[in-house]
């Protein structure tokens, strides 16, 4: 194809193909006398005349035509057909219109179909995230960016997913081996256990070539099992439980039937007072039976967070009227301090009430008598208070990263420092005889450690011996529904 910068003498070539024959004619008729010169000249200034308009003409329509063409090629709406003078260059450019209307057509269905498939894999459950062959994140759905954050995308693997059998099993199979498939954990903001299955991305080139670094290599799909995984160790752990913590009342049972039944039989006095301690121990077995049951709950839904609005000072006030009576009956005051009104928590009702009449009734339980138990509302900066405690910081959610904080102050014994670290292991008790006297099940302090976890907060200790304990519950304020709509819109 010729350079734009020749098609002038190109046309100038044309005009001369044009004019030279005839201008040869008539200058042959002139010289033999078979026309007079001055007709001869104005033939060939006539005929002149007639090429020049021709081949402007001629000029006008190529170049129309050719800047139609580079508005074509340069994509976007549809380009309206340049004014022609001739018929022929007329159906050129219908031609070109017809082939951009289709290619138009084409490019609307393909961009469809593209935008289904982005759709349905955005709105898949399980993370799935393109690689390429130099290990950078291509593409991941909605539910990976969830997980691991927008700025995965564009960056290594690794920086994301440091787990090492992985990453060798990402490496394995991005230099061509066959799929594989690896557990692995996910520890924070709570323990995981994920499922990946790495499979080659097959993509046909045209050229035959190797694929380029930022071309997809392979595919990874994450399938959270954690739910599977921890229905296998609550059924372990609740038969082991339930054998060793059951053990004990059940031998009491069976050894005050068998009294009952034989040596005890017509003894008034003996009957009584065995069927009352075997009213306690059945009542224990009962309540061992539902915080094993209940703690399981727990374990189960601990990954998934809850996703209500709650109001934490209203359920605080509403358990400590519940607990009113029990305090009572104890001589202990139970005292209310704090801010009325509280930011919104992201949490689940009935948990974080469970939480909070733990707290209050063991607090009530291990007070001493006629003292007072203070349960505090507060907001506070993460920073500052897990500084105050040389902890490391909680992220927060919402509200600039405050933290609604609940804490329960007994004024009882006191519990030494080197059990506190244990304190919401199951079973755990700091005084056994102690714990069991009062009705406790050795249960409480963990079912609160889960819910807090699943709430994506944390649980502080605080305790001297002699002053009395403080139980701290650091739960992330929600966010407003008026900065989470205005950050949507931006």
């Amino acid at each position: 194809m010729m350079p734009r910068d020749l098609y002038p003498f190109r046309l100038f070539l044309i005009g001369l193909l044009l004019v030279g024959p005839s201008g040869g004619v008539l200058l042959s008729l002139a010289w033999h006398g078979h026309i007079h010169a001055g007709n001869a000249l104005a033939l060939f200034a006539l005929v002149a005349a007639v090429s020049g308009v021709l081949l402007r003409l001629i000029h006008q329509d190529t170049r129309a035509m050719v800047a139609y063409a580079d508005r074509l090629a340069e994509g976007g709406p549809p380009v309206p057909m340049p004014l022609v003078n001739s018929v022929s260059a007329e159906t050129v450019v219908s031609a070109m219109a017809r082939t951009q209307s289709r290619w138009l057509e084409r490019g609307e269905a393909g961009q469809r179909r593209v935008d289904a498939a982005e759709a349905v894999v955005d709105g898949l459950h399980d993370p799935l995230l393109l690689v390429g062959a130099d290990r950078r994140v291509i593409r991941a759905n909605n539910a990976a960016r969830a997980l691991f954050g927008d700025r995965m995308v564009g960056r290594d693997l690794a920086v994301s997913l440091r787990n090492p059998a992985l990453l060798e099993a990402v490496d394995a199979v991005r230099n061509g081996g066959a799929s594989r498939s690896v557990e692995f954990m996910l520890p924070v903001p709570v323990e995981r256990t994920l499922e990946a299955r790495v499979k080659p991305f097959s993509r046909t080139d045209p050229t035959g070539g190797e694929p380029a670094p930022d071309e997809p290599r392979l595919l990874l799909t994450l399938h959270d099992i954690t739910l599977l995984k921890r229905s296998e160790q609550m059924r372990a752990d609740f038969v082991a439980n339930a054998s060793h913590e059951l053990r004990t009342p059940l031998a009491a049972l069976i050894g005050f039937i068998e009294t009952l039944r034989g040596p005890a039989r017509d003894d008034t006095e003996a009957r009584d007072r065995f069927l009352g301690i075997m009213h306690d121990q059945s009542s224990r077995m009962s309540r061992l039976v539902n915080d094993l049951l209940s703690l399981s709950r727990i374990e189960l839904d601990e990954h998934s967070p809850p996703t209500d609005r709650v109001d934490v000072a209203e359920i605080v006030r509403r358990v400590a009227a519940t607990l009113e009576l029990r305090a009572a009956g104890r001589k202990v005051r139970l005292k209310v301090e704090g801010a009325e009104t509280l930011p919104a928590v992201v949490g689940d009702e009935d948990q974080l009430t469970q939480v909070f009449q733990n707290l209050i009734d063991n607090a009530i339980k291990y007070g001493k008598e006629q003292t007072e138990v203070t349960v505090s509302l507060s907001v506070s900066d993460p920073a500052s208070s897990a500084a105050s405690l040389g902890l490391p910081v909680l992220p927060g959610r919402g509200r600039g990263g405050r933290n609604i904080c609940v804490s329960v102050r007994d004024r009882g014994d006191g519990i030494p420092r080197t059990h506190l670290p244990r304190l919401t292991e199951r079973f755990y008790r700091v005084d056994p005889a102690r714990s069991r006297a009062l009705g406790g099940t050795g249960l409480g302090l963990a079912i609160v450690k889960h819910i807090v976890n699943r709430h994506r907060g944390r649980l502080t200790i605080d305790s001297e011996v002699g002053k009395g304990s403080t139980f701290t519950v650091h739960l992330p304020a929600a966010e407003e529904p008026a900065a989470t709509a205005k950050a949507d819109v931006a």
